[in-house]
């Protein structure tokens, strides 16, 4: 199993150094992963990568060749300390596929200083970026509504990068991805057919289509757009009969080859083949293409670069900490612009009477009181060191489409706006 632990920066180590130098090392401590706002102009985003981030805790050690690295970045003391490092504490958070808001509390992490601070960021570095394209991906599935999102980016950004977009897709409502590595490593179905080579490939488009449809069936998609559209389509009749799964348009105006296309389909007889259209798709071009005859949507370098927001801009600070005299105290950054609000935090999502969430509360110190019709928004994810929250994908792609219909009408507008709801903090 390969060590998660050197996925960190350099300065984890020297605060672990320093703290053990000084005695403070191993006071109690309160950290939380939180983001101070959203990016400009959404209005929710989308919790992804607590399944990602438990595997990692779980092989956050410092193996023999990681201890041999760090001579020299660290005294003898650290390495010892190092070596013998596994996290004992509890871990609350935010459960994969919900929704989150400014200061929504979506990790705190509870156990000594030092076991803690090192975790800072291998946390950071998975919600960042899986939030980011799960948050990307709900508004682009929202504009879809009952038609399908292929996620097929992974040309688009770093291969590890490329499967862990394809977990995060498919937890925000992606129906497959293209990526054979998510399929092997988290269960994601996969889809695909061919590329505008494989025409080339031939020396004529029919010879092309032959060959994928004997291979294939005639259930297959064609790629029509390497040539003419309408010859391409005639021909794909022609070949696989009316029977034909789909076909692909990946240029143009994808909106008025769409109702070329279909009604050339319908004339032809083919009229339960379907239309998927690909071509630099966001959510924007997918809600353009509403009332279009599409049946589905391919989508890559945007959803891969969260649509224009790349990161969360979450942060991890500590938030409580022991005293001298053994006590918990509440401490807080006060930097300007960039505060946080010291204190161990509860989250409750405050419902009205037909069940449409109305307020995040944030509780400092105790939990809010559930009314009778509220949810609470934190779950277990560690205890003791030991990872019990595990569950599988499934479960959190249900939990995202729950917690996505909760919502206040407002977020399915894809102008910009302010939060659907506020959040609020009660002491």
């Amino acid at each position: 199993m390969t060590s998660t632990a050197l996925l960190t920066d350099h300065y984890e180590l020297t605060m672990v150094q320093a703290a053990l130098g000084s005695g403070t090392a191993h006071r109690r401590s309160v950290f939380e992963l939180f983001a101070r706002r959203l990016p400009e102009g959404r209005r929710y985003g989308v919790v992804a990568g607590v399944g990602r981030m438990l595997d990692a805790l779980e092989t956050f050690r410092f193996d023999q060749e990681a201890l041999a690295m760090l001579g020299g970045v660290v005294n003898d003391e650290t390495l010892e300390w190092l070596a013998a490092y596994r996290f004992s504490g509890d871990v609350w958070g935010y459960a994969e596929g919900d929704a989150y808001f400014p200061h929504s509390p979506l990790v705190i992490v509870e156990g000594t200083f030092a076991e803690a601070v090192v975790l800072e960021t291998l946390l950071l570095s998975i919600y960042n970026h899986d939030s980011a394209i799960a948050s990307a991906a709900s508004r682009m599935t929202m504009a879809a509504g009952e038609r399908p999102c292929i996620e097929m980016g992974s040309r688009r950004t770093h291969e590890e990068a490329a499967v862990a977009s394809a977990r995060a897709a498919y937890v925000a409502g992606f129906a497959s991805t293209s990526n054979l590595m998510a399929r092997r490593r988290y269960g994601v179905p996969t889809a695909g057919t061919s590329a505008h080579s494989f025409t080339l490939l031939h020396d004529d488009e029919a010879d092309a289509f032959r060959a994928q449809v004997s291979s294939l069936g005639s259930g297959t998609t064609l790629l029509v757009d390497t040539y003419d559209v309408e010859d391409a389509v005639r021909l794909g009749v022609e070949i696989a009969g009316t029977g034909l799964g789909a076909v692909r348009l990946d240029s143009g105006d994808l909106g008025v080859l769409a109702m070329r296309v279909r009604k050339e389909l319908d004339d032809l007889g083919a009229t339960k083949t379907r239309i998927v259209v690909t071509s630099d798709l966001d959510e924007y071009a997918i809600a353009a293409l509403a009332a279009a005859p599409v049946d589905g949507y391919g989508v890559g370098t945007q959803l891969v670069t969260g649509s224009g927001s790349p990161t969360c801009g979450f942060v991890y600070k500590l938030v409580a900490r022991e005293d001298e005299d053994g006590r918990m105290m509440a401490v807080a950054k006060k930097s300007v612009d960039k505060i946080s609000i010291g204190g161990r935090k509860y989250a409750l999502r405050r419902m009205d009477e037909h069940g449409v969430a109305e307020i995040e509360e944030i509780g400092i110190g105790t939990p809010p009181v559930d009314d009778g019709n509220d949810r609470e928004l934190l779950v277990e994810l560690v205890r003791d060191g030991e990872v019990v929250g595990r569950e599988p994908l499934d479960a959190a792609r249900a939990r995202h489409v729950a917690a996505r219909a909760e919502l206040p009408w407002s977020v399915q507008q894809m102008s910009k706006g302010e939060p659907v709801i506020p959040t609020t903090f009660v002491e």
